[in-house]
């Protein structure tokens, strides 16, 4: 596996093995989270609000939260630019 280092931007490139291995292509989304003090990326398939969907209890309208969520995952995206 190759390596790679952290850009001023906080940017990474995966190494091309790992995109070839990994089946990597552009415009893939990926999760990353930290487990056990590692950095992990799992990739997502599909939009995340539909992988999700009925997972939450609430006590108004499920319809209305999930709009509610929605609205607020797609302003996050807007503002990260993905």
């Amino acid at each position: 596996m190759g390596t790679t280092k952290v850009t001023r931007n906080y940017q990474v490139t995966l190494p091309k093995d790992v995109r070839e291995l990994g089946r990597v292509h552009i415009g893939d989304r990926f999760i990353v989270t930290s487990e056990n003090g590692e950095i992990v990326m799992k990739r997502i398939k599909g939009r995340i609000i539909e992988r999700t969907f009925g997972s939450w209890k609430t006590k108004g309208s499920g319809v209305a939260y999930a709009r509610k969520i929605r609205d607020e995952a797609e302003g996050r995206e807007k503002r990260l630019g993905v």
